[in-house]
């Protein structure tokens, strides 16, 4: 009953009821009404700092990505974009640079069982290999019905086109490209690189937004997940602008290892949960680990065009219905919470985006917010929904060869755009952001 009440409330609120004085959990209450109700105005610092953000330095800064081809784990090209990312944070002004480090694959935990097999009973945790999806492809004009490969309940209908992982040098046209992508991966240490916007009033409070940087299929990675990466970069650029206050605290963070199994996001919550809130030294008013408030993801950003058609090829044109996907997990320990969060982005998506409309699904899935979804209210934003529709191969570039700069358009780098002013709208309403004039 509890979570049937959240959801009438949201909706409520989010249709401009908020009459009724039902409560919501802290922060999004307000924010969510704010987001309907808020008249329009010059002076709104959200309103000021969604214009900020500008298809010309988004392109900018996720063209910088593609130096590096696709960023694949446990490479010199993958280290070096590490670098890069953390040397335009801090040009951006997000200085305060961090590097969470970790080993792939993991090590086993200390009750592993030894070689040889597992007693009866026992749970015994794997590293998850660097291997794609399976190869979901059907025969031509089939339709399918049934629920997508780890998609928590999304089911796909209609064509599918083939979905998998390219592994071969030669499949890569570009020769530029294929020399970018020649070394292969090594076990080892990996490293993934994070700063933080300090809040003014609430410094232990933090929302947490993120991408993941890594990429395979010998391509530049470019929507998988340059674009998300581009777009964390940006919103750390617009937070850190001189001028712009933050009551809450926000950590932006570049994942490594999401290809591999969320590795990256999974090494992250195992070494900070513990540090929430926890003033060090005490007495400072330093928080090296704020109390999360929300975690927000953002994986393949650019591409929706359609489904396949009988023939399984998808359409080059981004669809006059493409928009924005945001999505929670309805079988999370934070469901409820999780589809508020969604619904107050999709009321700051109908406020302040400016091309493409946004939509909210319950089949997170396969993504960074994965690890947080039991701790703290998760979404992730992408171009589709996981489960039925790229899992379905609406996006035939995903770990493909196709995935590099030319393959879109600026229909497509707008819609990385969108996704990138919901979040900041929504974000900003969240943390309390000023801006000074």
């Amino acid at each position: 009953m509890r979570a049937i009440r959240r959801t009438l409330i949201t909706w409520l609120l989010l249709s401009g009821l908020s009459g009724m004085g039902l409560p919501l959990p802290d922060g999004l209450g307000d924010a969510a009404v704010q987001a309907q109700q808020q008249p329009a105005a010059t002076d709104d610092p959200v309103e000021e700092l969604v214009s900020r953000l500008t298809l010309e330095n988004y392109k900018t800064t996720l063209k910088g990505l593609t130096r590096f081809g696709d960023r694949r784990q446990g490479t010199r090209r993958n280290r070096d974009a590490v670098d890069w990312i953390e040397t335009q944070l801090r040009a951006f002004g997000c200085t305060n640079t961090e590097r969470i480090t970790y080993t792939f694959p993991p090590p086993p935990p200390p009750d592993a069982a030894p070689a040889g097999g597992a007693p009866a009973g026992a749970r015994v945790r794997r590293a998850t290999p660097e291997s794609g999806p399976p190869d979901l492809t059907t025969p031509t004009g089939g339709r399918v019905g049934r629920r997508g490969p780890g998609s928590g309940g999304s089911v796909i209908f209609g064509h599918r086109g083939r979905t998998g992982v390219n592994r071969s040098l030669e499949a890569q046209p570009d020769e530029r490209i294929r020399a970018l992508n020649v070394e292969e991966p090594v076990d080892g240490e990996r490293q993934e690189v994070y700063c933080t916007k300090i809040g003014t009033t609430r410094p232990d409070e933090m929302y947490i937004i993120g991408a993941h940087m890594d990429g395979h299929g010998v391509n530049e990675a470019v929507n998988d997940d340059g674009s998300g990466t581009a777009l964390v970069m940006e919103l750390a650029r617009v937070f850190h602008a001189p001028g712009v206050e933050t009551e809450r605290s926000i950590r932006f963070v570049l994942w490594n290892n999401e290809e591999t199994g969320l590795n990256g996001a999974r090494a992250y919550v195992e070494q900070r949960r513990e540090l929430q809130g926890i003033e060090s030294p005490a007495g400072s008013g330093r928080y090296p680990e704020p109390r999360w408030m929300g975690m927000v993801q953002h994986d393949m950003m650019l591409w929706d065009h359609g489904p396949p058609g009988p023939d399984g090829a998808v359409s080059r044109d981004q669809r006059p219905e493409a928009d924005v996907n945001i999505e929670f997990q309805s079988n999370s320990e934070m469901a409820g919470e999780s589809m508020e969060l969604a619904f107050l982005f999709k009321a700051a998506n109908e406020r302040y985006a400016t091309d493409y409309p946004a939509q909210v699904g319950p089949h997170m899935t396969n993504t960074d917010s994965t690890p947080f979804m039991d701790i703290v209210r998760a979404i992730s934003l992408r171009e589709n929904e996981r489960g039925a529709q790229v899992g379905a191969g609406w996006d035939p570039n995903w770990h493909q060869p196709t995935d590099v700069w030319g393959t879109y358009t600026d229909d497509d780098f707008r819609l990385g755009l969108n996704a990138g002013q919901t979040t900041l709208a929504a974000i900003a309403q969240l943390v309390g952001a000023t801006v000074r004039r």
